[in-house]
């Protein structure tokens, strides 16, 4: 097995220098870096890894925590975390949640176990405080997309408020005055955010909304089309629906195809994520796009830096954007 001092010898640097740079912990000049990779690639040179996590108390992986990574949202996220972390050598170990407390705290704990150098968190549920408590008992966790109230780590979020004021707003621009909101869990973060979004929008136009055309529960298929039953029992029927995620638009287009109504013509839809998916929807879903890929990046950037006692910013928010598309009618 070629070793590291014979790696130095062939690139003429000392052994500490090349073990530095194989283990990104110095940069050098091109021409350096070059010969070193020359030598490695003619050497045929591979790290042993048990050995070098035994000396720098790494395992140069790290945890992601999401709810549901069948979830194209989260799948995204995951894959953009993962594209990620192997660019700075590191390789990602993936769990899903499936909304259970139980096993968010789990998988906190192999933090303190060693089995991971840091832990992105994604939650989908409202905490209670037991969440908040665990994690204020771990160093290197980032928390992206949904908020964990009182805890000190940083955190990557996206502009939900805005991008609800923009949803509502083009269904107003198009004419619309009857509008209903579907959201997901009234406690988390996102959802509030999103809500006052929509309402801002609405008041800004001396509008209130009717409360039965606010209805709040889960982000999930399922919920969008139960939510579609209720607000079509009113007789004061909605003309557009602003959906607090795009999986709740998919349910509620489903729903109103099934109840023999059509998207637009009938009921306009906007839906918020802009998941892969949203563009291939009969029609073409108007949403608003979340920066998914720069959500990955970033949070793997703060991890990253907390493992490397570097600064983070405590709270950053990315820009959202409307991208219209098909679902959506002008109203005279």
């Amino acid at each position: 097995m070629t070793t590291i001092s014979q790696v130095a010898r062939e690139a003429g640097y000392s052994p500490a220098t090349v073990s530095r740079f194989l283990n990104n912990r110095i940069e050098l000049p091109a021409s350096t870096a070059l010969r070193i990779d020359a030598a490695v690639a003619r050497l045929g040179y591979r790290p042993n890894l048990l050995a070098r996590r035994l000396s720098t108390g790494r395992t140069e992986t790290i945890g992601l925590v999401a709810p549901e990574i069948s979830n194209p949202f989260f799948a995204k996220l995951a894959a953009t975390i993962e594209d990620e972390a192997e660019l700075h050598g590191y390789s990602v170990l993936m769990s899903s949640t499936r909304g259970a407390r139980e096993r968010e705290i789990t998988y906190l704990r192999r933090l303190e176990d060693r089995h991971v150098d840091g832990l992105i968190m994604m939650t989908n549920e409202p905490d209670d405080g037991t969440l908040a408590k665990c994690i204020d008992t771990h160093s290197n966790v980032v928390l992206v997309d949904e908020d964990v109230p009182g805890v000190a780590v940083p955190k990557i979020f996206v502009e939900n408020e805005y991008g609800a004021y923009l949803a509502t707003r083009h269904l107003i621009g198009a004419g619309h005055t009857g509008i209903a909101h579907i959201g997901g869990p009234r406690d988390l973060m996102s959802v509030r955010e999103r809500m006052d979004g929509y309402l801002r929008a609405l008041r800004e136009d001396k509008m209130e909304p009717a409360l039965s055309r606010v209805l709040l529960g889960s982000y999930s298929r399922e919920f969008g089309a139960a939510a579609i039953d209720r607000i079509l029992s009113d007789t004061d029927r909605p003309t557009a629906m602003f959906c607090g995620s795009d999986i709740v638009a998919t349910g509620v287009m489903q729903r109103l195809r099934e109840r023999g109504l059509n998207v637009p013509d009938d009921i306009s839809v906007v839906g918020f994520d802009d998941m892969p998916f949203a563009d291939m929807l009969a029609p073409a879903l108007t949403t608003v796009r979340q920066p998914i890929e720069t959500l990955g990046r970033k949070a793997f950037r703060d991890l990253y830096a907390l493992i490397n006692k570097q600064e983070t910013v405590a709270e950053e928010r990315l820009p959202v954007s409307l991208v219209e598309r098909k679902s959506v009618a002008r109203r005279s």
